[in-house]
């Protein structure tokens, strides 16, 4: 038998967007709460996300700006791109789920919400919704009203990696994590712990009744009445846990933070949890700065990759993960390498035309210096800087500025689908190639953490190799297996996923 240190109902792990939200949703239920955090701060992966949305169609936010989306449409969107995959009964409790959790939260007057329109990621999908209305952010939050907690909320990741000044408000998935502390302040039945990591679960015949943590170089145990959520990331931090499941990449190239080490993965999988998607990550594109880490970029208001060949491979224009998917594809078929490259103009000057890098650009030298920018007279000249065969570039840049009059890209559709014109007025996301000197930006891969997980059911119990629940053990967000299987639906599922699901096992565990 264990020696209890500390006694509660529900044991929380982690404390990005899932974790806050089981232990939010356990205390109002009247719980005893404890959460626990790896690392020094709170938020997670959820804390790096620059919108911290949620795809929860129909929500009471959207209701109220008035869309006439249904969640039989979302339903018909979500099955189509996510097909057999993953069980239909997990995609449908997490389609239909949202719209409840958010009527729930925001009974708390802390706990405020507003619409963000983003299109979904898959524009010709039956039932794609075009305008953005499936997406839902929390609203910006000042530190004001918040005291010392802002603090206590990792990144944002300009302060974590370049030491930049904290602003003066709380935005994106930092507002959605300063919320949920704010609000628990009034539920004295939950207490957060940083600095404090789980090592291991204990069983007593056959169901989950605690843990063991490290905090301050010793350990706890905590005895959960009712059971552990288990909310604590991917293990895209992991090297070793990457290498052994085969997820592309490396932990340098990730967005989550350094304490996303799997190690929730593993104390699952040592009381016998199943597992699915393991070798699964949320991708993006990934540029290359300074200190040899790739960041996750978006938007792009011109230019074009090409490979070591020379040659354009992939819409660049297309949904984050989707291009990801891509590169990662033809890597694995030998036809690209790392680095590959934006080739692009000086109409805007030397800086790539990359308008949200996540990570922001630091000074144009250090690129120049560190090999990963290029500048040349000519697109001959550039080539021989950044070794691909000069008549390959000049070709693809050639056939490129082709279709920019038409409109149209016959080689990889950039433009088809409404998410690739998202960030260019509507209009076809295509600029020419052709006022020098010519620019080349080194890029890689980056991910948003890895996806796979432990398997659960509709209440996000764990559940073992037979496929029964373990009792007292549940998982939600990049700790379990993705609902969204291998595709990216839309904007907000990472996030939302986790919220939802660690909502409903603190919901089981209350009764409800």
């Amino acid at each position: 038998m264990v020696n209890w240190n500390e006694e509660c109902d529900v044991l929380v792990v982690g404390s990005g967007g899932g974790g806050v939200t089981g232990a939010y949703t356990a205390a109002r239920e009247g719980l005893d709460v404890i959460l626990v955090e790896a690392t020094d701060k709170f938020g997670g992966t959820t804390a790096y996300s620059g919108g911290g949305g949620v795809w929860f169609p129909c929500n009471p936010v959207l209701e109220r700006a008035g869309t006439d989306d249904t969640i039989e449409d979302a339903l018909e969107y979500y099955h189509a791109v996510v097909g057999d995959r993953t069980p239909r009964e997990l995609q449908d409790t997490y389609v239909r789920g949202g719209a409840p959790l958010i009527a729930y939260l925001e009974q708390d007057e802390i706990l405020k919400f507003e619409m963000l329109p983003w299109p979904d990621y898959f524009g010709k999908a039956p039932k794609a919704r075009l305008d953005g209305q499936r997406h839902t952010m929390p609203s910006p939050l000042p530190i004001s009203e918040v005291g010392d907690l802002h603090e206590l909320v990792r990144g944002p990741l300009d302060f974590d990696r370049l030491g930049a000044p904290l602003p003066e408000y709380l935005i994106g998935g930092r507002a959605l994590i300063g919320r949920f502390l704010k609000a628990m302040e009034k539920y004295p039945n939950a207490k957060l712990h940083l600095n404090t990591a789980l090592v291991e679960l204990v069983v007593e015949d056959g169901a989950v009744v605690g843990g063991i943590v490290e905090r301050d170089g010793e350990r706890v145990a905590i005895h959960a009445r009712k059971g552990v959520l288990l909310a604590a990331g991917g293990f895209e931090g992991n090297d070793e846990m990457r290498q052994k499941y085969g997820v592309p990449g490396e932990a340098r190239d990730t967005m989550g933070p350094w304490g996303n080490l799997g190690k929730a993965h593993q104390a699952g999988i040592a009381v016998g949890a199943d597992t699915d998607l393991m070798g699964e990550a949320w991708w993006s594109p990934g540029m290359t700065h300074p200190d040899g880490r790739s960041a996750f970029a978006l938007w792009f208001t011109a230019g074009i990759f090409v490979n070591q060949d020379g040659q354009r491979f992939v819409n660049e224009s297309a949904a984050y993960d989707r291009i990801g998917r891509d590169i990662i594809a033809q890597m694995e078929a030998g036809q690209a390498t790392l680095p590959y490259w934006m080739i692009y103009d000086d109409k805007d000057g030397e800086r790539p035309p990359v308008n949200a890098t996540n990570v922001s650009m630091v000074e144009t030298e250090k690129y120049v210096d560190a090999g990963l920018w290029h500048t040349a007279d000519t697109l001959e000249e550039l080539a021989a800087k950044i070794g691909v065969p000069a008549e390959n570039l000049v070709a693809t840049v050639e056939r490129f500025n082709s279709f920019v009059g038409t409109g149209v890209d016959p080689d990889f559709g950039r433009g088809d689908e409404a998410y690739d014109r998202a960030f260019s007025g509507g209009e076809p996301p295509l600029v020419t190639i052709e006022q020098g000197p010519f620019h080349a930006a080194a890029f890689g891969i980056s991910d948003l953490g890895t996806k796979g997980g432990l398997r659960t059911d509709t209440a996000a119990r764990v559940l073992d190799t037979s496929g029964k629940p373990i009792a007292g053990l549940y998982a939600a967000g990049n700790t379990m297996a993705a609902p969204s299987g291998t595709v990216y639906p839309g904007g907000g599922n990472p996030i939302g996923t986790s919220m939802l699901f660690s909502h409903l096992a603190a919901m089981d565990m209350a009764g409800k």
